[in-house]
């Protein structure tokens, strides 16, 4: 038995950057990790991985589509499927391995196995029972499917199971238009599937900007993939090679069937707590099966924090990532922060979606006076040199102070370029500041200088 300052249960995005982070600040520190590789969900079967195949196959769309433009003769790339796999798999490894060097340079003991707390202060790992003055539940979370529908991760998939299919499905069909279906549903309409997108809602990727949801859906139906909306999933049945989905329209109560080789389940997350004995602690958990938290991350139970896909708000790498270093903060006896209103969500499509801060529907329920700038990316010389000019940058803000509330990007770049748009929100910065900062040429970023500029007496290139 060993005893430590803090221990870290899970070593995601959340738990290990809290991990590095409490080891830096001098506490004594070890991580629980059950996977035989380090990066949780993120690193192993999510971000990273999902990632590799959105650029492998963007590059191929490049490849049939753009390469002859630019006088770069000969024939399209054949698709060997083994070795885009291998490709993804050695980026996760390299990835993981950083963690471990991570770990070992900041002197964190790595306890292999599931961990649970048999009491308050006490971490059982296998046989072993670890002393803490603090524990960080950083868990994370599970795909969640609907009831009819059952994944078996070879026919009926999680996320998971879509990134190591045996082969390139000829009709995919994914169930929920959200960040990850979109994503991977777009990998798969590349390689050559024929995709179908089935959701409960009216629009696609629910909460973001409408605007940008009308635009995301169309430039999607132009790259091939189909959507049924406003259709609810009734059950999904396999044989040994394919699937039978069956639906209900929700405005005549119709009921369809399609058929399909694959069936993505896309529709969500739910926070995994299972075997870390939190019931039996008495820690107090939400209806939804989110650890309940207060302000400083502390659960109910002295001692026990929780951050992450664990507790509530978006189940975003980024947000966890800072809800560990703040804990950590806390812990150490000083002030860890947050600020939930400029945390960026990023879809990582082609064009790439991102977006922060408030939208356009949330202020007009606030009843806030606000004023929008907005920029076409087909205004911006870099996006049409290299065949990314659909999509447009719109900022948001305050009518009467100029401040900025939120940002909404589809384009090239959109995920690096929200984050100018982040620093400036951190600092309250007004749109004319983004507007008055000289921006490199030719870049996207001028996209968000022209977006900023239009807030006020126009935009140039527009």
């Amino acid at each position: 038995m060993a005893n430590y300052d803090v221990i870290v249960i899970g070593a995601g995005p959340g738990g290990y950057v809290a991990a590095i982070r409490c080891a830096q600040l001098g506490l004594k520190t070890a991580c629980v990790e059950g996977r035989d590789t380090l990066g949780g969900t993120c690193l192993n079967v999510g971000c990273i991985p999902s990632k590799a195949l959105l650029h492998a196959t963007h590059q191929l769309h490049e490849a049939e589509h753009n390469f002859a433009t630019m006088g770069l003769k000969g024939k399209s790339p054949s698709v060997d499927w083994d070795q885009m796999k291998a490709y993804k798999s050695d980026v996760v490894g390299q990835n993981t391995k950083g963690i471990e060097f991570l770990f070992k340079k900041n002197k964190i003991d790595w306890l292999k196995g599931w961990g649970s707390i048999p009491e308050a202060g006490k971490v059982k790992v296998g046989d072993e029972v670890h002393e803490a003055k603090n524990i960080i539940v950083a868990s994370g979370s599970e795909p969640s499917s609907i009831p009819g529908v059952e994944i078996d991760e070879n026919i009926v998939v999680s996320s998971t199971g879509a990134l190591e299919l045996k082969k390139i499905p000829k009709k995919l069909a994914v169930i929920g238009a959200g960040v990850i279906g979109l994503e991977l549903g777009s990998v798969y309409a590349r390689l050559g599937s024929e995709v179908q997108v089935i959701e409960f809602l009216d629009v696609i990727t629910p909460g973001m900007d409408a605007e940008v949801q009308r635009n995301f859906q169309k430039l999607l139906k132009k790259q091939g993939i189909e959507f049924t909306m406003g259709a609810a999933v009734q059950k999904v049945e396999t044989t040994k090679t394919k699937a039978k989905l069956t639906y209900k329209l929700r405005k005549d109560d119709s009921e369809h069937t399609i058929d399909a080789d694959t069936v993505l389940v896309a529709t969500g997350r739910k926070p995994f707590t299972d075997g870390l004995g939190l019931e039996a602690l008495g820690v107090e958990i939400s209806p939804r099966g989110q650890i309940k938290t207060d302000n400083q991350w502390r659960t109910n139970v002295p001692g026990i924090f929780a951050i992450g896909d664990a507790i509530d708000g978006p189940m975003l790498a980024h947000k966890a990532e800072d809800e560990g270093m703040a804990a950590a903060e806390v812990i150490a006896g000083k002030h860890g922060h947050v600020n939930y209103d400029v945390i960026p969500g990023v879809i990582y499509t082609a064009p790439e979606v991102a977006s922060v801060g408030k939208t356009e529907d949330q202020l007009k329920e606030e009843g806030r006076a606000y004023k929008v700038g907005k920029f076409s990316f087909m205004g911006n010389a870099r996006a049409k040199a290299v065949f990314q000019g659909d999509g447009f940058v719109k900022l948001l803000a305050d009518k009467d102070t100029d401040r900025v509330l939120g940002c909404h990007i589809i384009g090239p770049g959109a995920g690096d370029l929200i984050h100018e748009i982040c620093v400036a929100m951190e600092f309250g910065a007004s749109a004319e500041d983004v507007a008055l900062t000289c921006h490199a040429h030719p870049t996207f970023s001028e996209a968000v200088r022209e977006a900023a500029l239009a807030c006020g007496s126009g935009a140039i290139h527009a």
